[in-house]
């Protein structure tokens, strides 16, 4: 395309001199680049309204394909720039050090991926501890916040949240057996709102039988400590006794629900 005597516009975008200005129209090199239709646009004085009007339609509508192509590009960039906020429920107190370290560890990956706090992601925090009750109340004032994402801990908490949305994205850690718990349909597809990272399958439950076999084969009397409202670890006590009858050990339940109870099932046991 010819506008100044001597020059031709290039793909780049740039006016060169000494490129043939009489090119037949069929041989002009298409417009590629959006900068290409800006010089031509802003440059009333090189070129007059009817040089414009002479854009071959092909030209035009290769900027403008070039142009839809580039814009959701344009619009993830400009998202990325928005303010995200995530919600993080954990299952433990909030002076937990473990706990703290895996949360700053969490917070430093992904500022490592250009997420910082303050700057473009926020953190919204509950930590409920043992009480199921906290567990209800920050689900509760969780979904009310409505966070781009929900980031949490445990069996009970997650129980506690999906029972309240099905639309806010839940990511999960600390959890075991979430297909027979029902959060998700499956491992390989989740399905619905929520996925996440296993931390331990309930068939560990027959191999930490055959461990302490190992460790001490006089042993033939073994009490599992567990949560009888949590799936999971129901799930962990009736692996552990159907693996029990090729060992000869006998395998007995003991349900606790806070700290106080432990106790109290040991004493029992031991008599």
């Amino acid at each position: 395309m010819t506008g100044v005597p001597g020059q031709t516009a290039t793909r780049s975008g740039r006016w060169e001199r000494g490129a043939p200005s009489g090119l037949p129209r069929s041989s002009r090199p298409p417009l590629t680049d959006a900068r290409q239709f800006d010089i031509l646009r802003s440059s009333p004085t090189r070129l007059g309204a009817h040089e414009l009007h002479r854009l071959q339609r092909r030209d035009l509508i290769t900027l403008l394909a070039g142009t839809t192509v580039l814009s959701p590009f344009t619009a993830r960039a400009q998202q990325q720039d928005r303010m995200r906020r995530v919600g993080v429920i954990m299952g433990f107190a909030e002076d937990d050090e473990v706990w703290q370290a895996y949360l700053a560890t969490f917070r430093q990956r992904l500022q490592d991926f250009g997420w910082t706090d303050g700057r473009n992601i926020r953190f919204d925090y509950r930590f409920t501890g043992e009480s199921t009750e906290r567990m209800r109340l920050a689900a509760a004032e969780m979904v009310a916040i409505a966070p781009d994402v929900i980031f949490l801990s445990t069996n009970p908490v997650l129980s506690a949240l999906s029972q309240l949305t099905r639309t806010i994205p839940i990511v999960f850690t600390w959890v075991s057996d979430s297909v027979g718990s029902g959060y998700i349909a499956s491992l390989a597809r989740p399905a619905g709102n929520i996925t996440g990272f296993h931390n331990f399958e309930p068939t560990l439950g027959g191999k930490w039988l055959g461990i302490l076999k190992e460790i001490a084969p006089a042993v033939t009397r073994i009490g599992i400590v567990h949560v009888p409202e949590i799936t999971a670890n129901v799930a962990f006590l009736r692996v552990a006794e159907a693996a029990s009858t090729s060992s000869g050990i006998t395998v007995s339940g003991a349900g606790v629900r806070n700290a106080d109870d432990i106790e109290r099932v040991l004493n029992e046991f031991a008599r």
